[in-house]
């Protein structure tokens, strides 16, 4: 991957809608070979699809909590019923395991304190041996990708 891959990275990272004339015209290509290096950086995998990014509040989303997640358990069919739990519900948006503490964090997105209180008590808190669930409220969102 040369400066141009980066470059032509960069550009789609903004806008992934941009046409193959602007964004060879923003990396100071020709569209031919612009669009050769975008199907090649798809092809290799480095790019690995376009999304379009949605208002949270326009989909009853607004409301994001962060969540550090702690087992009592860590044998394979207490992680494995978690872990496919956590990810079959739509108001997780993120799922990481992590080394170390807390086993996971998780990023979800309800649309407001309520709805929260009832996606903890309904889904959460009835996967067995969850141990510790610490929830963490966003004062201001500073910075996001996508």
């Amino acid at each position: 991957m040369d400066s141009l891959d980066r470059a032509i990275i960069a550009e789609l990272e903004v806008d992934g809608r941009l046409t193959n004339v602007e964004l060879a015209g923003r990396v100071g290509l020709t569209p031919g070979p612009c669009l050769r290096r975008v199907q090649r950086l798809e092809a290799d995998g480095v790019i690995r699809g376009y999304r379009a990014v949605i208002d949270p509040g326009s989909v009853g989303r607004s409301f994001e909590v962060l969540l550090d997640l702690t087992l009592e358990g860590q044998d394979a069919k207490t992680v494995s019923r978690f872990e496919e739990t956590m990810t079959g519900l739509d108001e997780v948006r993120e799922l990481r395991r992590l080394f170390g503490t807390p086993d996971y964090f998780a990023r979800v997105a309800v649309a407001d304190l309520d709805a929260y209180e009832a996606f903890l008590s309904k889904h959460v808190m009835t996967i067995p041996k969850i141990g510790r669930v610490n929830s963490r409220f966003t004062m201001k969102n500073l910075k996001q990708l996508g």
